[in-house]
């Protein structure tokens, strides 16, 4: 007696990007475009966003008087903690964009770090490492 065998092969649409310390799986948009939609933010911009405006919020309620008495305080870097509070001055979109993970690819925590215009006009036009996407986010997830 002999089975019948069938198979059946299945096939998602999927792409996997690397992310700092992880790999993220991309799925492509239902209504049929090729456009695909990250499925996660970049997790060490998180952090390093959500401790500038932790670290900020501390400074401006009093709690430390300095960022020398904070970075005592918390045992980091003075110097880091100086560069890390300089994320505080990105433009409400840029942040936003990083929040919902659809920031240029170039946009990481390195580049970031480095320094960066004041101007919130500037930083819309700032350019991101080579071979990269280029320029930063104009509103929401648009790209400009």
């Amino acid at each position: 007696m002999t089975a019948a065998t069938t198979h059946i092969s299945v096939r998602v649409p999927l792409a996997i990007r690397r992310r700092p310390g992880r790999k993220t799986v991309v799925t492509p948009v239902e209504d049929g475009s090729d456009c695909a939609i990250a499925t996660r933010a970049d997790p060490a911009l998180l952090k390093a966003l959500a401790r500038a405006f932790r670290y900020q919020r501390l400074l401006d309620r009093g709690r430390y008087a300095s960022i020398s008495e904070m970075a005592a305080a918390e045992r980091i870097e003075r110097a880091y903690l100086g560069t890390l509070l300089r994320l505080t001055l990105l433009a409400p979109e840029i942040v936003q964009a990083i929040v919902d993970g659809c920031h240029p690819e170039g946009m990481a925590l390195p580049a970031l770090m480095k320094l960066i215009p004041v101007e919130w006009e500037s930083q819309r036009r700032l350019d991101v490492p080579p071979g990269r996407a280029r320029g930063l986010p104009r509103s929401g997830c648009e790209l400009g």
